[in-house]
């Protein structure tokens, strides 16, 4: 099957977690993804969990993010390395890296230099605060966390008048890596009308920013600084959680006031949807507390899979409070093959991700395992850059290549 990015080829500098997912999609839509690693590997190589005995081609952390693509383990401060790499950026159209943005300009590869080197190269730099920042700003080192908390995003997320708490996931990596894929879709659209690259900036700062949805604008039209609900919807009421008779979590989402009237029926309490204080959304906004103490026993009355059933039937937006066991053998995530098994080399079989880009021609799919720490190092030399195997030893015994299998 032909797949959407066949023939595009990607020189993934990225390290950890927000370009390498980039990077994922970009090899799961069918680049050509060639992950440049360093002698001793992607930090990611350390990060549990571990299958087996652990060790650098073990890590599940790393496998679940790098299927389908290449390792090409490259010393970059020697002067053969940086030659290997500018050979490979003049046959690739994609450059990803999420260094620190001083980083990349010392070694000789900022953006003004690619465009030397191929200006037809569409070049995706991902860090904490951007390329184009405040002084001093470009060498902040940023972790996932110092986003979360730099963005605003701690501060409406976790309990009610509780302190700031971080997402259960790294997203402020994930969504930069989401961004950046569109960016790299949007520059390839434009180099194909015009045969010029570019570079793309991205901060994970500005991803999250964007992500606090109406929290900005609450701030910017009333001055309200707003703060964790838990659960709960700041302008959508009933939208959250409520436990249930077997201390599980029940989701209910009442976008509009017909839903709300239908769940009333529902539960034989027709007196509360037209009651002065909730029968409308923004009334029920305004006395969120007094609802709650009122759907709360409500919930209680039933178990978890009696409100399913129940609200199943009933048409009405709801969801269990899923935990990561649960979700992971949910038949529905099965069918829509979100797990998918791989063969992974030192390992064997195991479970991970699958692909979400369910296009109908072109799908994105996990149609090889994750490399090797250096596993493709030699295949690169000799096929893509002409290297005999004389000089491929050569840069072995140097310490400029490592294949380590």
């Amino acid at each position: 099957m032909a797949r959407a990015l066949e023939n595009i080829r990607v020189v993934d500098l990225s390290h950890v977690l927000a370009a390498p997912t980039c990077t994922m999609f970009l090899a799961d839509l069918g680049a050509e993804v060639i992950h440049v690693e360093p002698l001793h590997g992607d930090d990611a190589r350390e990060f549990g969990p571990f299958v087996g005995s652990g060790g650098k081609n073990n890590s599940g952390y790393f496998i679940s993010l790098n299927r389908n693509k290449k390792s090409l383990a490259l010393d970059l401060k020697q002067e053969k390395g940086r030659k290997i790499l500018t050979d490979l950026i003049k046959i690739s159209d994609v450059v990803v890296e999420n260094f620190r943005p001083t980083t990349m300009r010392k070694l000789g590869f900022g953006w003004e230099e690619l465009q030397r080197i191929n200006p037809r190269v569409i070049y995706a730099s991902i860090s904490g605060f951007g390329q184009d920042s405040l002084p001093g700003y470009d060498a902040r080192p940023s972790y996932d966390m110092v986003a979360q908390g730099y963005s605003g995003l701690m501060s409406i997320t976790g309990p009610e008048g509780g302190p700031p708490c971080r997402v259960g996931s790294s997203v402020g990596d994930i969504f930069a890596g989401h961004q950046a894929t569109i960016a790299i879709m949007a520059a390839l659209m434009h180099r194909e009308k015009t045969g010029k690259g570019q570079h793309f900036d991205g901060a994970m700062i500005d991803g999250l920013f964007t992500v606090l949805e109406n929290a900005v604008v609450r701030y910017t039209i009333s001055g309200e600084v707003p703060g964790p609900l838990g659960s709960a919807h700041p302008s959508i009421v009933p939208f959250q959680s409520f436990p249930t008779k077997d201390n599980a979590h029940m989701i209910i989402a009442l976008g509009n006031d017909n839903l709300w009237k239908s769940f009333c029926k529902l539960i034989g309490r027709e007196d509360l949807s037209d009651h002065p204080s909730f029968a409308t959304n923004p009334l029920r906004t305004k006395h969120r507390k007094d609802l709650e103490q009122i759907l709360i026993p409500e919930f209680k009355k039933k178990t978890r899979k009696e409100w399913l059933d129940l609200l199943g039937k009933a048409g009405l937006p709801h969801s269990p409070a899923n935990n990561i066991k649960e979700i992971c053998e949910d038949p529905h995530i099965a069918y829509r093959k979100m797990l998918v098994e791989v063969d992974q080399p030192r390992v064997g079989k195991m479970k991970i991700v699958g692909s979400p880009i369910r296009l109908s021609e072109t799908p994105g799919e996990v149609y090889a395992p994750a490399p090797l720490l250096g596993e493709h190092s030699e295949q690169v030399l000799h096929d893509l850059l002409g290297y005999t195997k004389a000089e491929i030893e050569l840069l072995k015994t140097e310490n400029v290549i490592n294949r380590e299998v």
